[in-house]
């Protein structure tokens, strides 16, 4: 008989040869305590935080946590249901209409996760018969929500508007289309031609659906996103975000102007077949939005954060995903997995924590060091940052 676990050998053969070297794991970090946006002690260190996608700091907020309080002494620990069922409390609606007026829409639906929403919003409005046309860096929730959804999955070249257009122009006159974008790429923190791509997206009678987890909140006039900074808001059919960066809880959603959007709620699994979030969560998360309308200073000083940490890495002899600064995310080449992952430990020895990713996750086999930084970063910790960085890639032969 076959184990079923065999197809997962080469990586616990990579896993185990990394470890071999009395390594740290760089996936099983554990925080036993958080003291807040930007520190934490980290197996038995204290660390600054620097992969935590806590971009806006609001985690400790506290107005955010006397709301999640509040709601958890007033309406319990969870709704035990679906959203279609019991699961719908004043919160959820309360939320749900804070992001209405953080984007300037008609329509808001919350899901659990981010994950979900992607998978929900996909799986639904993109079927079989249709066509989904998608940057073949997009993440995981996008990919799994085209397989569930079993659309016609057509991948351009990452951020590529020409190689976009001519797969829009092979799809069957009369199908359906999905032109799926985000509007900043986790893994090297660039982020999309927006404007010229959701223009050719129109003009090939395609629907537009934006991803913009890693910008909303700090990129933008008001926070909402790549879409806006380009001015092309207005003509994406859907926005997903996520409450578990810059919002700093749990949850996913949508927003949209389409008139018939609020059908999704009886027709989408991933939203009706599961618990709504805590109403702590959704009270945190409903908080936590109606102040990132009114955090210019805070997006602000985020701006400047990314601008000295991409500089001072750069002049040191590290090698960045972008040459500029585009968002939040500044990603650190490494030569190897076994470098990357001996770096993310001389790190980590320095007091900083930052994300290891590998490939299958990366872009083109690359091995990260993904750092994120937050609002609450003071100018003095990302000097830190940066002596940390240099003393780390000395010792390991990086620089």
């Amino acid at each position: 008989m076959g184990d079923l676990f065999d197809k997962f050998q080469p990586i616990i053969d990579l896993r185990a040869g990394l470890l071999s070297t009395g390594a740290e794991d760089p996936f099983s970090l554990v925080m036993e305590r958080v003291i807040s946006p930007t520190q934490a002690v980290c197996n038995g260190r204290e660390t600054i935080l620097l992969g935590t996608y806590n971009y806006m700091g609001m985690t400790f907020d506290p107005d955010v946590i006397a709301a999640g309080k509040q709601a958890l002494d007033e309406f319990g620990a969870g709704t035990t249901g679906s959203r279609v069922l019991n699961g719908t409390y004043a919160g959820h609606k309360a939320v749900e209409e804070a992001l209405k007026e953080f984007y300037g829409m008609d329509h808001a639906m919350v899901f659990s996760t981010g994950y979900q929403a992607n998978l929900g919003i996909i799986s639904t409005v993109a079927g079989k018969g249709d066509y989904i046309v998608l940057d073949i860096d997009s993440h995981a929730s996008i990919w799994d929500g085209c397989k569930l959804g079993d659309a016609e999955v057509v991948p351009f070249k990452h951020n590529d508007i020409e190689a976009m257009e001519k797969r829009l122009k092979r799809i069957p006159e009369g199908a359906g289309k999905l032109v799926i974008l985000e509007g900043v790429y986790s893994m090297l923190g660039d982020i999309a031609p927006l404007k010229e791509m959701i223009k050719v997206a129109k003009d090939n009678g395609a629907m537009v659906l934006v991803d913009e987890a890693h910008s909303m909140g700090f990129i933008g006039p008001n926070g909402r996103g790549v879409a806006e900074d380009q001015g092309c808001l207005d003509d994406v059919d859907f926005v997903i975000g996520t409450f578990s960066k810059s919002v700093g809880t749990v949850g996913g959603f949508c927003v949209s102007n389409h008139p018939k959007f609020e059908i999704l709620r009886l027709v989408c699994r991933p939203y009706v077949f599961t618990a709504s979030l805590p109403p702590s969560v959704v009270a945190t998360a409903c908080t936590s939005i109606r102040k990132l309308m009114h955090a210019g200073n805070k997006r602000a000083h985020l701006w400047e954060n990314s601008r000295v940490l991409h500089k001072g890495l750069k002049d040191k002899g590290f090698q960045l995903g972008t040459e500029t600064p585009q968002s939040a995310i500044i990603a650190v080449i490494m030569p190897d997995l076994e470098r990357g992952a001996a770096m993310w430990e001389a790190l980590l020895k320095e007091g900083l924590y930052v994300n290891l990713a590998r490939p299958p996750a990366t872009p083109a086999g690359m091995t990260l060091l993904r750092c994120s930084l937050c609002a609450e970063h003071t100018a003095e910790q990302v000097q830190t940052i940066i002596g940390m960085f240099e003393r780390a890639g000395t010792k390991v032969g990086i620089i």
